[in-house]
């Protein structure tokens, strides 16, 4: 198919799903037939359309789109961000419902403008751009910009923490970002609609949303509906976003993807966020904040009903660990730690970012959490992904689909009833009490297990015992103290492995037969 067939089955199907882009205007312009036949009712707008809009574009090759005039793809972020969005000009307002919706100006890193419809009686209209929407601030333009311009996204506001004041609720801007807030959160890690080739030698493949469509809500309405229409060089796909905001706000995800070649490192409900520095890993350390991260760990709830906590670090070099699980329960990347005195910063809130959950909806089969760190030098930068990778590539021709539920959280601590990892240290080993001597070359782990049924072990603390192991490195001793700062117990573990070798060391506490806590889990590399 030539590239102006392309273009005119994307112009036909953009006619078919935007059905009311002004029709009363474009009849006006034609002259009166004497006699035209009834003219059959346009369809209703629906998920539906969104499917088959996305299985006709896999069909043919794929093209990124128009480019943005030169003189927004050259602003720089501190002058994109002096445009803002008009809030007396908040759309859905007419409806008497409680969400806003505000546009994102195109310019900086947001360079592939998107289409947003709104959708009203079933149907969807574009909204058009317009200089008039926005307060550009000091930024200034020799020319005016186009009137298709189009927008880098859009964000939703709710009284989330007020009922007399709009919140920014949910926004979806670049590729297929979308950040969601609970009551009292503040920004920090990033949800994405897919992942492709996340940690792959030779780069990794970005699908962005081309177009939205967001539904008017009803009056009194406690949910919304965004639709979005996902591409790439390799894929399409058509998702849905039923949006609840609460305390913790909740989305449910489904999504239907038509693959165009084959995709071998696929990423579903993938997360990315940012660790610098934290009591695990000092290695950055010249700065009054002790630390620095939106997120501290992985989560992850196993098929076979096992829960890991893998604290987070900042390698030297990219890391990739893998939890290789069948019908996996969830997963998610989590800020624990919410003591201010930790972060000591005034501005930027970290123990109020949100933790995201991911909860499968049906039976995700064979695959692996993976988890991605790189290495960063300072804070700016989000080096941190945490993904599902089904085993099974995805195939053309081979449509697939998935649902999730995610949840953005302060409080993760209702999610299982089990003692939770709270600190991670690590430090040479220096002889304890016992007067045991200290094995050269080791190093030594300190966890602290609180939570769960701990604090009534505390009462007959022999009873309780660590279920340590490691691959590729050898443990040299663990124990436990009662710890009664936590109300749980402080787990010391020492090991010893060969320069250079990467260990993977896990433990967990029991009584009797009983697991009492989720399973620690963390990497160490010996230095060289």
């Amino acid at each position: 198919m030539t590239a102006t067939n392309r273009r005119a089955l994307l112009a036909g199907l953009a006619a078919t799903l935007s059905a009311s882009v002004a029709p009363s205007a474009l009849l006006a312009q034609q002259p009166e037939p004497q006699a035209a036949p009834a003219t059959p009712p346009q369809p209703r707008f629906g998920f539906e359309q969104v499917v088959a809009r996305a299985r006709e574009i896999a069909s043919v090759p794929y093209e990124p789109g128009p480019v943005l005039p030169e003189p927004l793809s050259r602003l720089d972020f501190d002058a994109w961000r002096d445009i803002r969005f008009r809030p007396d000009r908040s759309l859905l307002a007419q409806s008497g419902t409680g969400f806003r919706m505000q546009m994102f100006h195109p310019g900086f890193l947001f360079t592939r403008p998107a289409v947003v419809n709104v959708v009203r009686d079933g149907v969807a209209t574009p909204v058009p751009y317009s200089a008039g929407l926005f307060d550009y601030g000091r930024v200034r333009f020799d020319k005016p910009l186009p009137v298709n311009l189009g927008f880098a996204g859009f964000r939703l506001h709710y009284p989330l923490n007020d009922p007399r004041v709009f919140d920014e609720l949910i926004s979806f801007i670049g590729a297929s970002y979308f950040r969601v807030l609970g009551r009292e959160q503040r920004y920090g890690l990033s949800a994405r609609g897919l992942s492709i080739g996340a940690g792959v030698p030779g780069g990794e493949e970005f699908p962005m949303f081309r177009e939205f469509w967001v539904e008017a809500p009803a009056a009194n309405a406690e949910r919304v509906t965004v639709h979005a229409l996902l591409d790439s060089a390799s894929v399409t796909g058509a998702y849905r976003f039923h949006i609840y905001p609460d305390v913790d706000s909740v989305i449910d995800v489904f999504a239907t993807l038509f693959p165009r070649k084959a995709i071998d490192k696929l990423g579903l409900a993938p997360l990315t966020s940012m660790f610098f520095t934290g009591e695990n890993d000092r290695r950055f350390h010249d700065d009054f904040r002790t630390e620095l991260h939106d997120s501290d760990g992985l989560m992850i709830h196993s098929g076979t009903g096992e829960w890991i906590w893998r604290p987070l670090r900042n390698p030297r070099t990219q890391a990739v660990s893998s939890f290789v699980e069948r019908n996996i329960r969830g997963f998610g990347l989590m800020q624990r730690d919410r003591v201010f005195e930790h972060y000591q910063d005034l501005d930027l809130n970290y123990e109020l970012r949100p933790s995201y959950w991911i909860e499968p909806q049906g039976d995700w089969g064979e695959g692996c959490v993976e988890l991605i760190e790189l290495p960063t030098t300072d804070e700016t930068n989000d080096n941190v992904v945490a993904l599902w990778a089904p085993k099974t590539p995805l195939e053309p021709g081979r449509e697939f689909s998935f649902g999730y539920k995610l949840t953005a959280m302060l409080d993760s601590s209702d999610l299982h009833p089990g003692g939770r990892i709270i600190n991670t240290y690590q430090a040479r080993p220096k002889a304890l009490g016992s007067g045991e001597p200290v094995t050269p070359g080791a190093r030594r782990f300190i966890v602290d297990f609180a939570g769960g049924d701990l604090e009534y072990h505390l009462r007959q603390p022999d009873r309780v015992e660590i279920v340590p192991s490691i691959a590729y490195g050898r443990i040299d001793r663990a124990f436990i103290v009662p710890n009664p700062k936590t109300q749980g117990f402080r787990a010391f573990i020492d090991i010893l492995v060969e320069p250079g070798q990467l260990a993977e060391m896990r433990a967990f506490l029991k009584a009797g037969d009983k697991a009492l806590t989720e399973t620690w889990s963390y990497p160490w590399r010996a230095e060289g």
